[in-house]
């Protein structure tokens, strides 16, 4: 399938497991897909995105407030509240002896080397993200949305569609809710049909 993806699409899908990365996200998820949509070569569909609020900066800085001010759930923490652990008595404590900031400086222990400097045991992913399974169904929807619309390459704008036809929460969330999603649903229409 990946074959049929145009140039600037295809960019658009290594952007989104880049941004994952540098988020240090442990998968790519739609909104990985939504971002690099919005920081990918295509520039219609950064108008498309820029015209309902939406840029590459916006998602970013969303997706970075979420892991830094919350890195793990309400489901977590409430977890851990049940067996006598305070997530927020655990910041303070850290942050007062080692510095405000002490939580965002930390860096995750480098994974052991194997005898042939790869992987310790269990093996390694290479840097490899893998993608969810919502975000693998985005990648068939924007077939699925080339074919029905009887093109035969997979555009940018197809991904895009992709993503407005099964958003996660946290995409409806970014797109402005469900008025959002549908208004920017038109638009790219509008811009695939302007194209052909």
């Amino acid at each position: 399938m990946f074959e049929r993806f145009t140039k600037a699409s295809r960019y658009a899908v290594v952007l989104a497991q880049e941004e994952a990365r540098i988020l240090r996200a442990p998968n790519v998820d739609v909104e990985h897909l939504l971002l690099g949509l919005a920081a990918g070569p295509d520039e219609g569909i950064r108008k498309v995105l820029a015209g309902g609020g939406i840029t590459a900066a916006t998602i970013r800085e969303s997706l970075s407030r979420k892991r830094s001010t919350e890195p793990l759930g309400e489901d977590d923490a409430a977890a851990l509240r049940s067996i006598g652990i305070d997530l927020d008595a655990v910041r303070e404590s850290l942050e007062a002896t080692f510095g405000a900031d002490a939580l965002d400086r930390a860096v995750a222990p480098e994974k052991p080397r194997g005898r042939f400097g790869f992987g310790g045991a269990g093996g390694t992913n290479f840097g490899h993200i893998p993608f969810t399974k919502q975000a693998k169904k985005v990648l068939e929807l924007s077939l699925r949305e080339a074919i029905a619309r009887s093109d035969n390459r997979i555009e940018a704008a197809h991904i895009l569609l992709g993503v407005l036809r099964a958003p996660t929460a946290r995409t409806v969330a970014l797109l402005g809710g469900d008025d959002g999603v549908e208004a920017l649903r038109g638009a790219v229409h509008d811009l695939l049909d302007r194209a052909a």
